[in-house]
C-alpha cells in the first residue's frame, strides 16, 4: 500500500510526521490519513508526500522515465475516437 510505503520511507529518513507535513504544506491529520491509506486525501497531496520521501510512483524512479510513460499514454489516447455512437436498429419500435 502506498501509504505504508510513505510512512516507512519517512521513518527511514528520520523525518517526523510534523516535519513532513510542514514540508508538504499539509496538516498532520492529512498526513496521518495518507499514511493510513484513507481515500479522503487528494491524490495531489499523496503524490507530493511520496515524492518528498522518495517513494517511486508508477514503478519508476527517474522523472524522465515518468514523462516518457505519460507521452506514450497520450499517444495511445489520441488513437481513440472522441465519440462512439451506438448503432441503431432500423426497427426501433417507433411508428413514425
Amino acid at each position: 500500500m502506498l501509504g505504508q510505503q510513505i510512512r516507512m520511507a519517512r521513518v527511514a529518513r528520520g523525518m517526523t510526521a510534523e516535519h513532513l507535513a510542514g514540508t508538504a504544506g499539509i496538516t498532520r491529520k492529512t498526513l496521518a490519513a495518507i499514511e493510513h491509506g484513507s481515500a479522503a486525501g487528494s491524490i495531489g497531496n499523496v503524490f507530493n508526500v511520496a515524492s518528498i520521501v522518495g517513494v517511486p510512483l508508477f514503478g519508476v524512479d527517474d522523472p524522465s522515465e515518468l514523462i516518457a510513460l505519460r507521452r506514450r499514454g497520450e499517444e495511445r489516447l489520441a488513437l481513440l475516437p472522441t465519440r462512439v455512437d451506438k448503432k441503431r436498429d432500423k426497427d426501433d419500435g417507433l411508428d413514425f
